[in-house]
Formats: structure tokens, sequence, C-alpha cells
């Protein structure tokens, strides 16, 4: 019998690090593990990682799904890496960080946005595809006017992904890359031409040197190390192709492949996208963000919710104690009527994303003495499914003509099936939950076989691994009863805006 073709597959999350070794042949992981990463959280809204433990994250992964599974070394032919997507580093001219990784849930960017709007943000958004928001464009601009020592120092700016990828293949700071998949969070790039915008770089006196070149999430960008083989219980030599984002990759592995699906990632962040064949960035709205495929030619605009999943894990820490199950908070709100008894939730912790909206915090509103823990419980499942609500409405502008008869879902939160129920009822369309976990870590997977030409196609060799799960249909009453409870929650939103910036000054 002969022994597997092994790929392994990396994902450099918020929470952790998870790695996968995966059988190229039917798609079973044969060995995973997952690295817990420290969030670096400091005053002013900082929040960081270290660069090191990235790499160490990464590095243990592998070993322990090498040890857990007894591969054979010489049976791994391909590594794929994925990883945070609106965070940025800087590295020097060895590849050798000269930044903290300046997370996608750091704030301190946030002085530097309206500057980067000055030049029209319907223009930042016709290039960009995105607008302003707390991503690399603003992140850079801080370095440059906060850290100017550390931003001369700074060969490349570089994502995690690429940052790991490129120390284990050895590369030198001027080889530093990014894929396509990240360009819209740049504030620096023409995403559908795919290259550098010299209108940007030169009007934000960002030097074009500092930006990697741009590659396909599938081109081998080098070879795994002799050093770092023998620190990951590897055989040196292994190609190591690009990777891509990590949504991108979550959607990817979910089977987004093709014009009219949608994905929701019910994570540490929420998000929805959808799936077309045309650019047509939103410059109305500034709520999607238009992100390319891994699938070139195709498009996956996104709108997220920055920590939305979080406000979940929040309220239960709270009410049920630090790491307790979701069981009983979800079959306590399954008793509670929609609506939650008119008590509402704001689920901006950290300041409104998509559209961005600095001002708006965390709230309820509406409590009484009726309300238990149950009921709070349900309004933050309710909240994200109204914000859903917005991006939805805005996907069917900007792709009016195209049909969507579902939405996949994956995530912790995907297996709740009351948050599914809640979703579908809302926007009035079926909801599917994945039984594939893991799905950014097959993506890796199969987006390395392909690079090393181990697969032919990327849509049939994904196709191939996914599981589909329960599906959850909308009912036509709860869909018009939960229209009310959005319009109302729109209208709160509206009121709170003008609200919030009152209560900071204070």
């Amino acid at each position: 019998m002969a022994k597997p073709a092994y790929l392994i597959g990396v994902d450099i999350g918020t929470q952790g690090t998870k790695v996968a070794l995966v059988d190229g042949g039917d798609g079973r992981v044969a060995a995973r593990a997952t690295i817990p990463s420290r969030l670096i959280r400091m005053s002013g809204g900082a929040v960081e990682q270290d660069p090191a433990e990235m790499l160490q994250s990464v590095l243990d992964g592998i070993r322990q799904v090498m040890e857990r599974a007894q591969a054979d070394p010489s049976s791994v032919t391909a590594i794929g890496i994925d990883g945070q997507m609106a965070g940025i580093m800087g590295i020097d001219e060895n590849h050798e960080p000269v930044t903290p990784y300046d997370s996608w849930l750091d704030t301190r960017c946030e002085a530097y946005m309206p500057l980067m709007k000055s030049i029209g943000e319907e223009r930042f958004i016709a290039v960009t595809g995105a607008p302003v928001t707390y991503a690399h464009g603003p992140k850079v601009l801080w370095w440059k006017h906060e850290r100017p020592e550390a931003f001369r120092r700074i060969r490349k700016f570089v994502v995690p992904s690429a940052f790991v990828a490129g120390r284990l293949a050895g590369l030198a700071g001027e080889d530093a890359y990014v894929d396509y998949t990240y360009l819209h969070f740049s504030g620096f790039c023409d995403v559908n031409a795919k290259r550098w915008s010299e209108e940007l770089l030169k009007e934000f006196g960002v030097d074009a040197s500092k930006m990697p070149r741009i590659v396909s999430p599938w081109d081998v960008i080098g070879h795994l190390t002799p050093a770092y083989a023998d620190r990951c219980g590897l055989r040196a030599g292994i190609p190591i192709v690009a990777g891509c984002g990590d949504t991108a990759a979550t959607a990817f592995g979910a089977g987004i492949v093709a014009k009219g699906m949608m994905f929701d990632v019910a994570g540490t962040a929420s998000i929805l996208t959808f799936c077309t064949d045309r650019y047509a960035p939103d410059t109305v709205s500034k709520t999607f963000l238009y992100a390319r495929s891994v699938i070139d030619g195709l498009w996956a605009p996104l709108a997220y919710i920055n920590g939305g999943g979080e406000c979940l894990s929040w309220f239960r820490n709270q009410a049920e104690g630090e790491g307790a199950s979701f069981d009983g908070l979800n079959e306590g709100a399954a008793r509670i009527p929609p609506g939650s008894n008119g008590l509402y939730f704001v689920p901006h912790f950290g300041g409104r994303v998509c559209p961005n909206n600095p001002h708006l915090r965390g709230s309820w509103i509406g409590l009484n003495w009726s309300h238990d823990k149950y009921a709070m419980y349900r309004a933050i499942l309710e909240s994200i499914a109204y914000e859903y609500k917005q991006y939805y409405d805005t996907i069917r502008r900007l792709a009016p003509e195209t049909s969507f008869s579902q939405v996949t879902a994956i995530g912790g939160g995907s297996r709740s099936a009351l948050f599914n129920s809640i979703k579908a009822h809302v926007l009035g369309v079926p909801w599917t939950a994945l039984t594939t976990g893991d799905t950014a870590l097959l993506a890796d997977a199969v987006i390395a076989g392909y690079g090393i030409g181990y697969f032919g196609n990327l849509e049939e060799a994904i196709r191939r691994y996914i599981e589909i799960g329960e599906r959850f249909e909308p009912d036509a009453g709860m869909h018009e009863m939960y229209l009310k409870y959005a319009e109302s929650y729109q209208l709160l939103l509206d009121r709170l805006t003008d609200l919030y910036p009152l209560l900071h000054m204070s």
C-alpha cells in the first residue's frame, strides 16, 4: 500500500494557531494541534502579538501533528499558511521583525483614518475596494508618524502568514510578499489591477519600496530551510506556498467558489460574505470590503462585526463562568420570544467597523425587571442577525442580478441551532451549517497541493472534502415580525450615533 501524501495546513488566528496534517487523497485530517495565542492588550486601544511567539506556535504545532500522526517526514509534500488579515507588522532586510504584530483589534490608528478619508472616501474605496477602517493603511501611517525611528528601519510591511512563511523559507526582507486576498485591507493598492497605487502611496508619503511583492495564493515562495525543518520535525526542502488570508481560506474551504453563494463566519468576528464575478466596490454605504476570492477572477466582498462572537464569549464568561458551555444559555434563550421582550443589544464594543463608526459602543437598550440572562443573551444573538440584515440589504443593491438560495455557516456560533434559526428568520434566507471542521486548514492544504501540481483544479479538490450539515429554513411569519425589530434596531443605532460622542466628551 502506498503511503499517504500529506499536506500541512496552518491557520494563524487571533485566539491561537491551528495546524492540521491532511491526507491529500481523501481530505482526512490525520492529526491536528492548537497553540493558544497571547494577545498583549495595553492602554489607548493597543493590541499586539509577539512575532517570535507566532513563529514558535507554528513550529510547535507542526511538530505536534507529526508526532501525533507518527508520520514519516518524507510523506509531507507541501505547506500552506493562512493568517489574520487586517493587522500588519514591519520586518527588516533580514526578514527579522522590527515591530510587534499590530493586531486587527488594535485601534490606535484611528487618528489617521480621517487623513485617509480626506482625499475623498468614495475615490479611496473605488481604488482599494474597501472603506477606511482599522487596517493596514492607517496602521502604516501610525508607525510612520508615531514611531518614526522604527518606521525607518522597516524594509517591508507584511502580514502574519507571509512573515512566518518567509522565515520558514529563509527569505530576505526584499523577497517579502503578500497574496492578493489581503489587498483590500492594504490601503495603498489598486485591488482590481492587483498592483500598488502610485497615487495613494504618494498622497500619504509612503515609500513604495516598503510594500511587498504581490503574488497568488498557490505560488511557491520558497522551501523549508534545514534549521527550521529540524525544529518542527520535517525534512528540508518542502515547498511552501504563499497561502492567503484567514477569511479567504475559511470561505474557500467551505466551498464558496461560485457566483451567488453566501457565507457566514460565526467566529470571533461575525462575518458575512458573498461570491460574485463583478467588481462593484461599495462607495455608497461604505459597508462592504471588496475582497478577492482565492479563485482568481471571483470576488468575496465581506462585512463584519469586530468582535461580534467575542461579545457572546464575554457574556458567557460573566453569566456562566470562564469557559463554560453555551448550551445552557442557548436552551434558556430559545424559550424567550423573538425580540427578546423589547430588549436590544449593540455588539460594537470597540466601535462599529462596517460601516465605520468609532463612536458606537456596546449597549443594552430597553432593560426592565423582567429581563434575565437568557433574554440578554438572546438580544446579543439577535443584534448580530440585525447587523447581517443590513449587510444583506447592501448585498442586494451591490448584486441586484444575483439570487441567493442559502447561506453556508461555519465557526463556533454555527453549532447553535438557535443562532442559525434566528439569522434565517431575520434575513428570510435558509441557513446551512457545515459539519466540516477547520475549513481554513483544509483550504490551506488544497492550495498547497494545487501549488505543487498535486491537484489539477482548485474547485473540484475542495468540494471533495466538504460535508453539509443541518439546514434551517426561515419562517414567513417570523421573518415579517423580525423585519420590524431589525428596523427598530437601525433607528436605535442612528440615535446612538449622535449620543455617544457626547458621552465620550464628558
